[in-house]
């Protein structure tokens, strides 16, 4: 490995290209060793200005390329699974934006055979593990300061959905976030799912029960309420509170610039999730890199991005039914503790 860990990127999307600028101008230890994506033009523009990157196509071409010593996979759910059991047959590091796979079954074959790797290789890329009001709402409920937690009350709201959205990817998209980010505060899993469906908004697509009502149940006996609305038409937005024996905690409100003129006052709210969580976004990486570098990996593991996939669904079940949704959980390696 040379003085620069060389990432590929696989994916030049929204997400990847970002990525590529991450990697390229905001974090230290890394470069980009190569660029993949089906469309050859996407890929030659989130690599212009980059020396020394190589561009491809074909994402398995990519991890054979000179230089590469890790890979960063945000290319779509359903070309993860390929792409990290080609990173592993190589013992290449991976971080793989969520989902780890579309499907639980996938996920579990990608945790059986790092497990049968005998080592971890995979980081999740649930970010909100390094936003800095998570990490410090962690730390509190860690302490034990407010004593158990009882309830977490979650909202997540976009500006609009994107083309093609739908009422399944409100949960297994948008509140897979919310499924991690539950699981790591209260350190317990989900055991069950319920979700409401109120009338949909009048700002949501044809055929899209947009906003939800998302219900969790854990096996420490908290439950996990989640808002998702994503047509709320005004801005993005992601709060978070702790509701425990002996107090509460909220994150998410952090205040922006507040403009004042002719007789009012306006504060500014994000509109999208790269701006929200750029500094969460720009750690992760940074992390991530720091660690590989070292021969480790930590954050998310694989197994969370099962047991996310395996959660979520149980959502698009309960979604469907109406009813309650147990979730059951394949057995638990021990190369994840």
């Amino acid at each position: 490995m040379s003085d620069l860990l060389g990432v590929a990127v696989l994916g030049a999307g929204h997400m990847g290209a970002d990525h590529v600028r991450r990697i390229d101008r905001a974090v230290s230890g890394a470069r980009v060793a190569a660029v993949a994506d089906p469309d050859s033009a996407r890929a030659e523009a989130a690599a212009a200005g980059i020396d020394g990157v190589s561009l491809h196509t074909d994402a398995l071409a990519a991890l054979a390329a000179p230089g590469v010593d890790a890979v960063l996979i945000a290319s779509p759910g359903p070309a993860h699974e390929e792409a990290l059991l080609a990173a592993f047959a190589r013992g290449l590091p991976v971080l793989c934006e969520k989902p780890l796979t579309p499907d639980s079954a996938g996920a579990l074959r990608v945790v059986e055979a790092e497990a049968g790797a005998g080592r971890r290789l995979v980081q999740v890329g649930f970010m909100r593990r390094y936003d800095a009001e998570y990490v410090r709402l962690k730390a509190l409920l860690d302490s034990g300061r407010l004593g158990r937690p009882l309830m977490l009350h979650c909202t997540h709201r976009n500006v609009s959905s994107p083309a093609g959205f739908t009422s399944a990817m409100m949960i297994n998209s948008s509140v897979s976030h919310e499924i991690d980010a539950g699981r790591w505060l209260l350190d317990q899993e989900i055991t069950a799912v319920s979700v409401l469906r109120p009338r949909p908004s009048a700002g949501a697509p044809e055929g899209l029960l947009d906003p939800q009502l998302v219900l969790f149940e854990t096996s420490g006996g908290a439950v996990v309420d989640v808002e998702i609305f994503v047509n709320c038409g005004f801005g993005y937005q992601v709060r978070c509170e702790a509701v425990c024996e002996a107090g509460s905690a909220r994150i998410g409100e952090g205040r922006t610039m507040v403009v004042e003129t002719d007789g009012s006052a306006r504060e500014e709210v994000p509109q999208d999730y790269l701006v929200r969580f750029a500094d969460a976004y720009d750690r992760e990486i940074q992390a991530w890199v720091d660690a590989t570098r070292g021969g480790l990996v930590a954050g998310p593991s694989a197994w969370d991005g099962y047991a996310a996939s395996a959660v979520a669904e149980a959502g698009v079940r309960a979604q469907e039914t109406g009813g309650r949704v147990a979730v059951e959980l394949g057995r638990r390696p021990s190369l994840y503790g």
